[in-house]
């Protein structure tokens, strides 16, 4: 009876002895470099938060408070070049500039006083209202990678990244022929962080990627459309936020 016992232990320290063996790495000098570049592509899905203005009242008649809501998150996807500085063995300094496209409709609904779940779609209004951005994006990160196991290497991202809309018009221009009744400004600067996994291969690095991104201003343009002022004033501030699934390729 003690030689089965005896082997249980054996094959128990044999198996945590080969989830541990050392695997060939690929790509050992990649680190080392000072800098290196590549690309990223990935798909996004774009929120707006807002914060309503319940107190809006107009001198004119049948211009009273306008409830917004996005209607659901829509996708839309992103490109980027990356330029990777090594700072140290954990720490990097990312600049990734690209652009973004991505999807916003927003619907107009009437508030009567309050009610809970009292929306009633606006008659005369072209619902949903759609405010589809095009970024030029200048993101500056700072990557904090753990230390790599084989092939594979996690990490943390963390930085600023200012977004101007090239869609977007200048304050208070609106198109005669379109149904905006509300707008967004061309800038806004966020607050972005996430996490990946840096997987080593034969010829190069692919990265999958999740990253939040949190806008820090109020983007809706305060000069509503003329003749209708309500929608805009409606609304007394709203930020945007971005999930990201971005792979990188370096």
């Amino acid at each position: 009876m003690r030689k089965p016992i005896l082997i249980i232990p054996l094959l128990l320290l044999s198996l945590g002895t080969f989830g541990q063996v050392e695997r060939p790495r690929n790509l050992t000098a990649f680190d080392l470099k000072r800098i290196h570049f590549g690309f990223t592509v990935g798909v996004n899905a774009m929120d707006v938060g807002f914060i309503r203005n319940y107190d809006y009242t107009s001198e004119i008649a049948g211009q009273e408070f306008r409830y917004a809501d996005l209607s659901h998150p829509l996708p839309g996807f992103q490109v980027s070049i990356v330029s990777d500085l090594r700072l140290n063995e954990n720490w990097n300094l990312r600049f990734l500039p690209g652009i973004s496209f991505g999807s916003r409709e927003i619907y107009f609904y009437e508030y009567n006083n309050g009610v809970a779940g009292d929306l009633v779609e606006l008659p005369n209004v072209d619902n949903p209202v759609p405010l589809g951005p095009a970024f030029l994006d200048f993101p500056l990160q700072f990557k904090y990678r753990s230390l790599r196991v084989n092939n594979y290497r996690p990490y943390l991202v963390g930085g600023l990244n200012f977004r101007y809309d090239m869609s977007a018009k200048k304050p208070g221009s609106y198109d005669s022929e379109s149904n905006e009744y509300m707008k967004f400004k061309r800038g806004d600067l966020y607050l972005e962080f996430g996490f990946g996994v840096d997987n080593y291969l034969r010829y190069f690095k692919f990265a999958p990627e999740v990253k939040l991104a949190v806008g820090l201003m109020n983007i809706i343009d305060p000069i509503g459309r003329t003749g209708h002022p309500d929608f805009a004033g409606s609304i007394e501030s709203a930020r945007s936020y971005i999930i990201m699934f971005n792979f990188h390729f370096e």
